[in-house]
């Protein structure tokens, strides 16, 4: 039976369509829901139009592909936004699917689920409007918080400018508190500082394509692609210092170009936040977690 999945982001829209425990299709469209968010609390109407149309389309598309079942969640841009249920409405007019809004616990929860199943490990997920890290170990939840700083955001609030981008994170990484995987205060420390740290989401992949030269999408070539903290950081400088127009020309960055060089900043500072030394970038994400957990196959 074939199932399909859309993910709302702040940033984009996707859906991945599923079979017999293996992802079968993933396909992306930018809509940029989260625009002007941090400015306003609100979402634009012509953001939530667009939005919509793109879950319609690809409800559309999974249900022509044989998809007998399509799920919709939401994250961080409906959730934190004083007329998120004006999007959830439009979508059900649209196509009758009902938005399913994630708490950014249950976000991380579906995002480290899908990227290292029941295993050990972590997660960094940065998204448009909130980025999770969460850990695990032994099947146990060794931390996950979810602060409301994504690449969108950044955008809105400091454009590109790498002084002021540095500022509104560093004033958000308070929000995560002390733990880093260097000096937990878990029983468990040492099991923690060798777990693998996945990223996972948009922001992750496309830092995997540029560092590939991909030029399009090609999840056989990235997942599973590292990047140290060093590496991050050049990268980060690297794509600051372009133009707009030249990420687009260069990279696969075509309406993310505003957005990826603070993204990639972002990443960085994470990492150091928490010491982490190095990330696998993860083409499983949030989108197998909320199908695992939503079908029951955990």
């Amino acid at each position: 039976m074939k199932i399909s999945a859309i993910d709302v982001g702040s940033n984009s829209v996707r859906l991945a369509t599923f079979a017999g425990g293996k992802t079968l299709y993933k396909t992306i469209k930018t809509t940029r829901l989260g625009e002007g968010l941090s400015l306003t609390g609100s979402l634009k109407s012509e953001a939530i139009e667009r939005s919509a149309l793109a879950v319609a389309e690809f409800y559309r598309k999974a249900i022509n592909g044989g998809s007998e079942k399509v799920y919709v969640f939401a994250t961080a841009a409906v959730r934190s936004s004083s007329n998120g249920q004006v999007f959830v409405e439009r979508v059900k007019e649209l196509c009758g699917l009902q938005v399913e809004i994630l708490s950014g616990e249950e976000e991380a929860r579906c995002g480290i689920l899908g990227a290292v199943g029941n295993g050990d490990g972590g997660i960094i997920d940065v998204g448009g409007a909130s980025t999770e890290v969460t850990y695990r170990v032994c099947g146990r939840l060794l931390y996950s918080k979810s602060v409301n700083i994504g690449t969108v955001r950044l955008y809105d609030l400091a454009g590109r400018d790498k002084g002021k981008l540095l500022k509104v994170i560093k004033e958000k990484l308070a929000d995560y508190g002390n733990f880093t995987l260097l000096s937990s205060h878990s029983e468990r420390s040492e099991e923690a500082f060798s777990l693998k740290t996945y990223a996972i989401g948009g922001t992750a992949s496309r830092l995997g394509s540029i560092k590939h030269s991909l030029k399009e999408y090609r999840p056989e070539i990235t997942d599973g692609t590292v990047i140290t903290l060093e590496e991050m950081r050049s990268l980060a400088d690297k794509l600051l210092s372009m133009s707009v127009e030249e990420i687009r020309a260069t990279t696969i960055c075509g309406s993310s170009a505003e957005i990826v060089g603070g993204g990639c900043l972002l990443i960085a500072e994470v990492m150091s936040k928490f010491g982490v030394k190095e990330i696998i970038v993860s083409e499983k994400d949030n989108l197998e977690g909320f199908v695992l957990l939503r079908e029951g196959k955990l």
